[in-house]
């Protein structure tokens, strides 16, 4: 997923992004860091292969525990016993780093952080923002909300689409209800940037960014937050060195930062992570390490959420119906959020009159899948919003939705494909093999909804999506599928 290091030095994009930008012209080059976004944070210059950076614990409480404190149970992780950070020579410190003896010996690479100002949105460290001198910036239109502006817009700034019906009414006032809020985002992100301090002072290289429908624009007030734990350059084994990482974090919140980090559990998955609750955000959170895909997609995802204002409500809808009818958890073989966002991203792409492009076509350098880490969420910026000459409304889309996957779209030999804005052939390989629902992710192509491996779900799921458009085109009432005092009370 990562750059090998002979790649280091190409430029991320084509000749013409790299003009001078007038987007930030105006902006004060004093601008206080904590007007900056949560993570569009500068970290420090360092030497990929010779150095340790020097990273600056901030003076901050979390909880009850102190980000600079080192405990005995902390003293477990590092193979050997400290005196305290401060004390140790930074030759020393590389040297425990590189030990093959240490628990931590497996972390002996950075994650590179290009030009000598590098961008890091998960860091500790406030400084001046790279941004606002909008180097590589084309001074477009842009319709995704850059990252030194708040993450999730008012809608009067963003512009959502007029109801001029019922069921559209109903739809836009759930949106606005359910949709996550700046404070909910907030609350995030002090648990991230806490335990990314945390984190490294076992894995001093780490970073840790926030990702999924906390950052996509897809989520609710009762989103999960959702964190990838990137720890080297590499891609790391799963099976073997992931699970060992996430058994150190795991070990970490249970001792350590017991005071407020709840029922930190290792869930052995292809994909391995841990589930934690933080007492003081009572948020529930999933820790992955280095799975980077879910970096990239978070911003492909933000990318569509904001370039065409029916999107997001629309999405928000499907996925409280398909969670109050109990067939989106995928531990339990139904279908998980991200199938389900991609399901209807898909459907506005295919209609006879497109409401969505595919962004991975029209724009392949801002979605380069060997793009460096620490770029993926700026390239969006430029990209200007998607004029479609189709005008229908919320009510109308999602009754087509429903019509869509309930009577049109073949099950047995198509798979969704937003990368490629249409249904497409199955593939031979065995991963799409005795599969019910096949939907590609956009950049590695593996299958997102690989959890329904029962008939008896899916037909169930088929069952659930007849059901609504029977019922929608039939009432058009939004109560007749999602009670909406219910979906309003849970949010």
């Amino acid at each position: 997923m990562f750059p090998n290091s002979s790649n280091l030095g190409r430029p991320p994009f084509p000749p013409k992004y790299q003009q001078q930008s007038t987007s930030f012209a105006k902006l004060p080059l004093n601008i206080p860091p904590t007007l900056l976004s949560h993570q569009q944070i500068v970290v420090p210059p360092f030497h990929f292969r010779s150095a340790v950076p020097v990273i600056t614990l901030q003076p901050a409480t979390y909880g009850r525990v102190s980000p600079v404190s080192t405990s005995d149970a902390l003293m477990s992780f590092q193979g050997r016993k400290r005196q305290s950070q401060q004390s140790v020579p930074d030759d020393a410190k590389r040297q425990r780093i590189r030990s093959r003896d240490s628990d931590t010996a497996v972390v002996n690479q950075a994650v590179p952080f290009q030009e000598e100002r590098r961008r890091s949105f998960p860091s500790s460290i406030s400084v001046q923002s790279p941004v606002l001198h909008g180097h590589g910036s084309p001074a477009l239109i842009r319709c995704v909300p850059p990252w030194q502006d708040t993450l999730f817009p008012d809608p009067r700034e963003t512009g959502l689409p007029v109801a001029k019906d019922e069921l559209s009414q109903q739809v836009l006032e759930l949106f606005q209800t359910c949709r996550q809020q700046a404070s909910d985002l907030d609350r995030k992100e002090l648990c991230r940037a806490q335990l990314q301090r945390e984190i490294q002072l076992i894995f001093p290289l780490s970073r840790l960014f926030l990702v999924g429908s906390s950052l996509n624009g897809f989520g609710t007030r009762t989103s999960d937050g959702d964190l990838c734990l990137v720890v080297k350059e590499e891609p790391v084994n799963q099976k073997t060195e992931a699970r060992r990482i996430l058994s150190l974090v795991q070990k970490l919140f249970s001792t350590k930062l017991s005071s407020y980090i709840e029922r930190p559990q290792l869930i052995r998955a292809k994909v391995p992570i841990v589930k934690f609750r933080d007492r003081v955000s009572n948020v529930d959170f999933d820790l992955n390490v280095n799975n980077v895909i879910g970096i990239r997609n978070t911003f492909l995802l933000r990318t569509y959420a904001f370039i065409e204002n029916r999107v997001r409500p629309l999405v928000l809808v499907v996925k409280k119906w398909a969670s109050f009818h109990e067939i989106n958890d995928a531990s339990r073989g139904t279908l998980n959020s991200y199938s389900l966002v991609l399901m209807v991203l898909h459907y506005l792409q295919t209609l006879p009159e497109p409401i969505l492009p595919s962004l991975q076509k029209n724009y392949p350098e801002c979605f380069d899948p060997a793009m460096q880490l620490h770029l993926v969420h700026q390239a969006p910026r430029t990209i200007p919003p998607y004029i479609s000459k189709n005008g229908s409304s919320l009510g109308d889309l999602l009754i087509g939705f429903f019509k869509y996957y309930a009577t049109e779209f073949d099950w047995n030999h198509q798979m969704i494909s937003v990368r490629e804005a249409k249904a497409i052939a199955r593939p031979d390989g065995i991963e799409w093999r005795n599969k019910f629902i096949c939907v590609e992710e956009p950049f590695d192509g593996t299958n997102t909804a690989r959890a329904v491996h029962e008939k008896q779900k899916f037909d169930m799921i088929k069952g659930e999506f007849a059901q609504a458009w029977r019922l929608l085109q039939d009432k058009k009432d939004l109560n007749c599928i999602l009670p909406l005092k219910a979906a309003r009370q849970k949010r």
